[in-house]
């Protein structure tokens, strides 16, 4: 959706991933209890038994939703990086809704000042979350809510603007099965109307394939794009550093947009989990130069280093510590942006308090 002239906030708490509903373990297949008892066996055959694979390891597990098979990558090689001062300050008002205000004040040579005040409520079934900007007088709404009985998820959403030209109504519908995800749009946008879909499937337990189509008809534009993804194993070395959280890994992913010209390959390795993750991404189009970005994050106890550096010579930080030990203690952030082609810096803080 990056022809939507709308913007819609991108700094409120994380939504639910669409196909959560999907995304649970699969359970074991139970136990015969009829079955007869098998004979004792010799302590190889045991030996054996106990580092066979089991009936788990061949599940094949629910790829997640198509828009998402890439994130995990391209947030290791976008850095939020943002000129001036921006404040964050969330209110919990009951256990099902929140409320945000945001502030941002740019640069003293820049225009770039804002406050939006967001609204969220959230449980088991949905969420309902709501944008208000005075300065442009535009809102933003969003609507999520499962659908029969779990097995699908409906997404509404909304933009007014004063003169019209950022309206956009969106209307999508998630829904799968243990191995498959699959999404459907429909809506208007920029004037003209917009028909979507998108198809993405588990082959196997490291490899995924999977598809999207959309036409958008304020511009007559039919856009597409295909995926390849494919999960490495960890080294025998790494797994023993494997807790809780996620395990080591790599995954490669190929994606190429046909009507652009255009083919991205990102790549992430998890080297310590919930410490030290690697990201890459490679750009090539046709037309234009192609682009690489290598990015890093480093997770500590109290804070998290963000950094990446591009084929061009630009270098993104962004330094995130909590103030304090309990949950929700404040956050405060360093970020800066270095580009040695264009002779600019820009730096940035800012505060989150919830």
């Amino acid at each position: 959706m990056g022809t939507a002239t709308s913007k819609v906030y991108c700094d409120a708490p994380p939504l639910p991933p669409p196909g959560a509903a999907w995304e649970e373990p699969l359970e074991a297949p139970p136990l015969q209890e009829d079955a007869p008892a098998a004979p004792p066996s010799p302590s190889s055959d045991a030996n054996a038994n106990a580092n066979a694979p089991s009936s788990m390891d061949t599940n094949i597990p629910n790829p997640g939703p198509y828009e998402a098979a890439t994130m995990p990558a391209k947030r290791l090689v976008c850095v939020d990086t943002h000129p001036g001062f921006k404040c964050d300050i969330s209110k919990q008002l009951s256990p099902f809704m929140v409320a945000i205000h945001s502030f941002h004040l740019g640069a003293p040579n820049e225009s770039n000042k804002s406050y939006n005040f967001i609204t969220q409520v959230a449980d088991e079934e949905g969420l309902l979350m709501t944008n208000v900007d005075p300065a442009n007088k535009s809102i933003n709404g969003r609507i999520h809510k499962g659908l029969l009985g779990g097995l699908a998820m409906g997404k509404l959403q909304v933009a007014v603007t004063p003169d019209g030209s950022g309206d956009q109504l969106l209307g999508e519908v998630d829904f799968g099965g243990m191995t498959w995800t699959g999404n459907l749009k429909y809506g208007s946008m920029g004037g003209g109307q917009i028909f979507g879909m998108n198809y993405y499937q588990n082959i196997t337990k490291k490899l995924a394939m999977g598809g999207e189509g959309m036409f958008i008809a304020a511009n007559g534009n039919m856009m597409s794009s295909y995926l390849v993804k494919y999960e490495c194993d960890a080294p025998r070395g790494d797994v023993e550093l494997s807790n809780k959280g996620e395990n080591p890994s790599s995954w490669l992913c190929a994606q190429i947009h046909p009507a652009q010209g255009m083919l991205n390959f990102n790549y992430k390795r998890v080297v310590t989990p919930n410490r030290v993750s690697l990201g890459a991404e490679l750009q090539m189009n046709p037309a234009l130069e192609s682009q690489v970005v290598f990015g890093a994050e480093f997770k500590l106890s109290r804070s998290r280093v963000s950094m990446a550096v591009d084929g061009t010579g630009k270098i993104q930080t962004n330094l995130e510590t909590a103030l304090g030990m309990p949950q929700g203690s404040p956050k405060l952030n360093f970020n800066g942006e270095v580009d040695f082609g264009k002779d600019s810096f820009v730096f940035g803080y800012g505060l989150n308090i919830g």
